[in-house]
């Protein structure tokens, strides 16, 4: 399972559930993915197929939605 967290500019921001518990969100976009940590600060984890261009514009959008992706992380993973 992979809940959906968000939708922005395109990208879908989402993340799996059976995963290492350190604090990450995934994005998927018609180009490819991403991953980001979330902590200690966000970070790039992971990329396959998105242009620099791209990364650093969906870096930005985790910063903005910080506090909804942590609410959803605990829920999720009920931490």
């Amino acid at each position: 399972m992979s809940p959906t967290v968000f939708r922005q500019m395109g990208y879908r921001f989402f993340f799996f559930s059976r995963e290492e518990k350190r604090m990450h969100i995934h994005v998927h976009s018609e180009n490819g993915e991403a991953k980001f940590w979330m902590d200690p600060q966000i970070e790039l984890a992971k990329n396959h197929n998105l242009s620099k261009h791209q990364i650093n514009e969906i870096e930005r959008i985790p910063e903005v939605h910080y506090g909804e992706i942590k609410d959803s992380w605990s829920k999720h993973f009920k931490n």
